[in-house]
């Protein structure tokens, strides 16, 4: 495949409807080693920027799991992130919805909407698309999620956010918020729009359901991926759990582990829409014990000096595996992200894309919404010739 020179380190895949392979693409920076070799020697100040760079879209949640990973190689004791730090990950989190929705659906869900117009909505929202370069600290943290609530309940959703919510929780009801709403607010207005065909593509769904209720169990799987990043060169490109193909989003959350429901297309795309809200109604410092946080994150030690970390973030489950050396620099350093579990070649998405019929770009479009890559994803409707890179 012919790539410029920033595709070769942000990668960028096209869906092909109707054919096979039904994916071409990858994201070559995670390619036999190469973030290993660009983050060697590296400490941690310089590892976070580094990584931020590499991965822009999602940059908090690697640098936080960065530095959870190498804390946790350097004690050599499991890391349970700080009530501060896990506001931080809902902070940045609720800003990569927010951004996917704003930027990305009216593109993806609609006919084309000029950005001006498409931006409307989020007039007078207090959280801006694009983070600032110095993390707030715990207190900002809160109080934007906070303004952030209040500028929901009074400017989109015209009641409390815990309320809309659980009036709005089956599939049915929300569609109908939305449908009702479409005139006056664009997010309404693509799910909406995109109601019919998204819920008719429903793709098998195997969950990446690594994380567990039962600690020990959770240990078990983490230390299973672990070794799949550690010791085979191609599984942060083409990774499996158990055997098998799996994909991750906001619809395969720990915590709504008890409460499974059948995903579409629509289901998958509105799971975004619905942790906007969830995220915008909690309340930091009152978490039940006894149930699955919010988000989950943490880090475990493997051998002498190596690590895993993991958080739930935007677009799914993120791992990061590293080897430091005495000083606590980078020896190796591996990162499986969302997309390549949900970009799979031979996954779920792949296998919807190639039973699209031939050209279905619309169809196709929908389809990379509800998966949601973070990097460059366009639709080749029909084949000139021989795919590159197949």
């Amino acid at each position: 495949m012919n790539i410029g020179p920033w595709e070769s380190i942000s990668g960028q895949y096209r869906l092909l409807p109707g054919q096979l392979p039904s994916i071409v693409g990858q994201r070559p920076i995670l390619d036999s080693g190469r973030l290993g070799r660009l983050l060697r020697g590296q400490g941690l100040e310089q590892l976070g920027r580094t990584l931020a760079s590499v991965f822009t879209l999602c940059a908090h949640a690697h640098c936080s799991a960065a530095e959870w990973a190498v804390a946790c190689a350097r004690t050599g004791q499991s890391q349970q992130p700080s009530p501060e730090a896990q506001v931080q990950l809902w902070l940045e989190t609720a800003r990569d919805h927010l951004r996917s929705i704003a930027l990305d659906w009216p593109q993806r869900l609609a006919q084309p909407i000029p950005p001006a117009q498409a931006l409307g909505w989020l007039r007078g929202c207090p959280l801006p698309l694009v983070a600032p370069r110095a993390r707030s600290d715990a207190a900002a943290a809160q109080a934007m999620l906070r303004d952030l609530r209040l500028w929901l309940e009074r400017e989109v959703l015209g009641q409390a956010v815990s309320t809309w919510l659980v009036a709005h929780r089956e599939p049915e009801t929300l569609a109908r918020w939305c449908d009702a709403r479409a005139p006056r607010l664009l997010p309404a207005r693509c799910l909406a729009d995109g109601f019919a065909m998204a819920q008719g593509l429903t793709p098998p769904q195997r969950g990446l359901n690594a994380l567990d209720p039962d600690p020990a169990i959770q240990t078990r799987q983490l230390l299973d991926l672990a070794r799949g990043l550690g010791n085979e060169g191609e599984f942060a490109q083409r990774p499996t759990w158990l055997g098998e193909c799996a994909e991750t989003g906001p619809w395969t959350r720990l915590r709504d582990r008890a409460r499974p429901v059948p995903h579409s297309a629509w289901t998958r795309l509105s799971a975004r829409w619905m942790e906007l809200m969830e995220i915008a109604a909690a309340e930091p410092g009152a978490a039940d014990q006894q149930r699955a946080p919010l988000l989950s994150c943490g880090a475990l030690p493997l051998a002498q000096g190596q690590a895993l970390a993991w958080c739930e973030m935007a677009r799914g489950l993120l791992l990061h595996w590293v080897q430091i050396d005495p000083q606590g620099a980078v020896l190796d350093y591996r990162v499986l992200a969302p997309t390549e579990w949900n970009f799979h070649p031979e996954g779920a998405l792949a296998r919807a894309v190639s039973a699209l019929p031939l050209g279905a770009t619309a169809a196709a479009q929908t389809l990379a919404a509800a998966f949601d890559p973070c990097v460059a994803c366009t639709v080749q409707p029909v084949a000139t010739g021989a795919v590159d890179g197949a």
